[in-house]
Formats: structure tokens, sequence, C-alpha cells
């Protein structure tokens, strides 16, 4: 079927909007180029939250981030979720709607974590197929985020950034590129990050995503809820080399500081951006 065309964000830095900031955002209107929100956040019917949101989407492109999805699950597609979405992203008419590539929940139970998908070719076409399904309902084009990981499944056989790969080529979907999930995941794992990014196909690419990470202990784990740590940063610039000038989101989601810590990193970002020549490699 044909998609709706997928409208663009500004190839600038956006701030992840949390509930401790929505009144700051109301009342100053700051110099951000734009949002994202959790999608699942604004899934009620009406009330005040998706009220503001209204507001906010008046002022600044936004896009939406689920959690929730669970593509790779082996459970039938939530359909009552999918439906939610689809009313939120036509009431708000976000320039993105972007998922994890990965599953949250089996036998009707939800772990409320982004869990790693075993990389094989059952696993790869199992997801692409769900990845169709969905965007078929939504009459829309995915972007699929790759998560950090903590465990990787023997019975993989093939590499994470080949199977990320496959599935935008499989399905049409385009690629949010977490470069703070691509560190935690090397150093856990022991991947070239490097490769990573070379792996993915530059014309998928339509956002990516910085975050902060807690590296104090035997693993690297992915919290959102620090500054962007150096290695990320020195990665980010890698990663504008190879996609060249992506839509870019500081994420932090525990912990959460004023809103000016927020605006800080995303100037930095932004400084980033705009000093690198960004020509594909």
């Amino acid at each position: 079927m044909t998609m709706n065309p997928l409208p663009s964000l500004p190839p600038a830095t956006g701030v992840g909007l949390r509930a401790p900031h929505v009144r700051h955002v109301l009342e100053q209107r700051p110099a951000v180029a734009w949002f994202e929100v959790h999608s699942e956040n604004y899934f009620a019917d009406g009330g005040p939250d998706l009220a503001a949101l209204d507001r906010i989407r008046a002022d600044y492109p936004l896009a939406l981030h689920g959690v929730g999805l669970s593509l790779g699950s082996a459970d039938p597609l939530d359909y009552t979720h999918l439906a939610k979405l689809k009313r939120l992203a036509a009431r708000v008419e976000p320039a993105i709607v972007s998922e994890h590539l990965c599953w949250s929940g089996v036998g009707g139970r939800h772990y409320n974590d982004l869990l790693p998908l075993p990389y094989t070719d059952e696993a790869l076409a199992h997801v692409c197929a769900r990845i169709d399904e969905v965007q078929a309902y939504l009459g829309r084009t995915l972007v699929l985020e790759n998560v950090s990981s903590y465990y990787a499944f023997p019975e993989a056989t093939i590499p994470e950034w080949e199977f990320v790969a496959a599935v935008a080529t499989r399905t049409g979907c385009r690629l949010l590129v977490d470069v703070n999930n691509i560190h935690v995941n090397a150093r856990n794992h022991g991947i070239d990050p490097l490769a990573f990014l070379a792996a993915m196909p530059r014309a998928a690419v339509a956002e990516i995503h910085l975050a902060g990470h807690d590296d104090s202990g035997p693993i690297v784990i992915d919290t959102h809820g620090a500054p962007v740590a150096p290695e990320v940063w020195t990665l980010y610039r890698a990663a504008l080399a190879r996609f060249g000038r992506v839509p870019t989101l500081i994420e932090w989601d525990t912990d959460i500081p004023e809103f000016a810590v927020l605006a800080g990193e995303a100037a930095t970002a932004q400084a980033i951006l705009e000093a690198c020549d960004a020509v594909a490699a």
C-alpha cells in the first residue's frame, strides 16, 4: 500500500519533553528546534496533559516515541494500543512516529523493559512481518530504534547491526540511531561501534538519539539519567560524518534536572552539528 509521506524534522537538536518541564515550555517558549514525547503518556481521550501537548505542537515540530508496542513479541499485536497511537498521531500530526526494535512482554505480561531480540533469521522474519502489519494499519512509515542490551542470545547468527539494517531494507521502515545505545552495547558485548554505524543504510536514518549512561559497575547501564559522555560525543561526530545532518534528540528520563541542563546538552549537540561538515563518507 502507499504510505503517507514522512514529514521532516529540522536538521537540528531537539529535547525529549517530560512532565516536569511542560509548564516551563508553555510559559517560556524556549528556543528549542523540536520536541519528542513518549506516545503512551498521551493516549487519554482528553484532559490537561493532551491539551498542553496541543498548545506545544502549535509552536514546535513534534515527534512521537513509543515504548510499549513490543514489536518483537510472540504475542499478537495489541490493536487497542495501535488504535490509540493512530488516534494520537492524527491529532498532533507528528513528523515522526518511532518505536524500539525489541520486545517487552509475552503471555499477556508486560515487563516494563526494552528487551533484545535473538538475532536469527526466524526472529528477523517475525519482526519484519509485524512491522509491515503496523505500518499498514497506521498508514505511515515507522522509525525504529536500536536498543541497549545486557544479554546476547547464544542462538544469534546475525550481527546486531546487520539485523537492524535488514529490518529497514525489508520493511521500508526508517531508523532512529541511538548513539548512546551503540556505545553501551559496544562496551557490554565487545562490538565495534564504527562497524555498526557503517552498516546502517544512510537513506534510512531519520533521527539520532543522545543520552547518558552509568559506567560505574561491571557493565554499562543505559540510564538516560546523566549528561552525554565524552565517548558518546565522539561517536556522535562519527555518526554525523556517516549520515549527514540528522535531527538529533537529547533524552533524559531519570533524575531529571532543570530544563537549562537539557538545553545546554542540546546546545552542545547543535554546535557539533553546525561544526561538522557532515558530508556522507
